[in-house]
């Protein structure tokens, strides 16, 4: 009974996330703050419902929802929702939660129409190791989805500026300086957790399977991406790849980052294919 409850709450959280984007897409057209602060109001509302929904829905089963693919979504859409939030109360970013509250509302249409397979129980999937990584990994990967964001207006906000005719999202955007600060600060926040992430995975793997690596494939994707991330803050630094360049790459690695978390597991298995079946 508790997990239908929890199934409810669920479905409740996705119209409100849905309702959240149509108050930013308001604001997005109209520039006017009450549409902004009905949809931040709205997000916040929605985070909230969805942590009771996992709360729910932990306390009944003892496990906490990631047994499968549409379960792992929702985890993922709960991070992406709690790292906007702190980027927006730290930042003020308003016209981020436009992306924001649509890749909310997408991940989450999705996790609710694709078929939900039978949560399979296993006692591995506990522990302090299991939930840090689990928990680490999936605020890295929002905090990293919200750099892709930054970087995709912050090539709207450059092309309007380059060709001097300034179109619909000119007036819109903030300045490209604090659209690259703005991705800096979420491209090392999402690094920082991606590379403890990874540590207490692997410490993870030792205590459950014995060693610390197995070349699974989803094992080798994480560390390409997190190759790939670690090259573009050395490039940032040393090579001075500030603005388009580091947009550009902060979009390429969230696709990597999709890939990785489902592409790996639907195409070709492995230890990690039990949350996505």
């Amino acid at each position: 009974m508790n997990v239908q409850i929890a199934g409810l709450l669920l479905q409740t959280t996705t119209v409100i996330y849905f309702l959240s984007m149509a108050g930013y897409a308001g604001f997005l057209v109209s520039r006017k703050n009450r549409y902004q602060k009905a949809g931040l109001y709205l997000l916040l509302s929605g985070v909230l419902l969805h942590f009771i929904s996992m709360a729910v829905y932990t306390l009944s089963t003892r496990f906490i929802p990631i047994q499968n693919l549409s379960q792992s979504l929702s985890v993922s859409a709960f991070a992406l929702g709690c790292m906007f939030l702190f980027v927006q109360f730290k930042s003020d970013f308003k016209i981020l939660g436009v992306f924001a509250s649509a890749l909310l509302s997408i991940i989450m249409g999705i996790a609710l129409l694709i078929p939900e397979a039978p949560a399979e129980k296993n006692e591995i999937f506990k522990g302090f190791w299991f939930y840090s990584h689990i928990f680490l990994i999936f605020t890295g990967e929002a905090a990293l989805a919200l750099a892709c964001g930054t970087g995709i207006l912050y090539l709207l906000q450059e092309k309007g500026i380059k060709t001097k005719t300034p179109g619909f999202f000119f007036k819109r955007l903030p300045s490209l300086d604090f659209l690259d600060d703005v991705g800096y600060t979420c491209l090392t926040t999402g690094f920082a957790l991606l590379t403890i992430g990874l540590v207490t995975g692997f410490i993870y793997a030792k205590a459950v399977w014995g060693r610390f690596w197995s070349w699974d494939p989803k094992e080798v994707a994480s560390v390409g991406t997190w190759l790939i991330y670690a090259a573009l803050l050395h490039l940032r630094f040393y090579s001075g790849w500030r603005g388009r360049k580091s947009a550009i790459m902060a979009i390429f690695g969230f696709f990597i980052i999709i890939f990785t978390f489902i592409g790996i597991n639907l195409l070709i298995g492995g230890h990690h294919d039990t949350f996505t079946k």
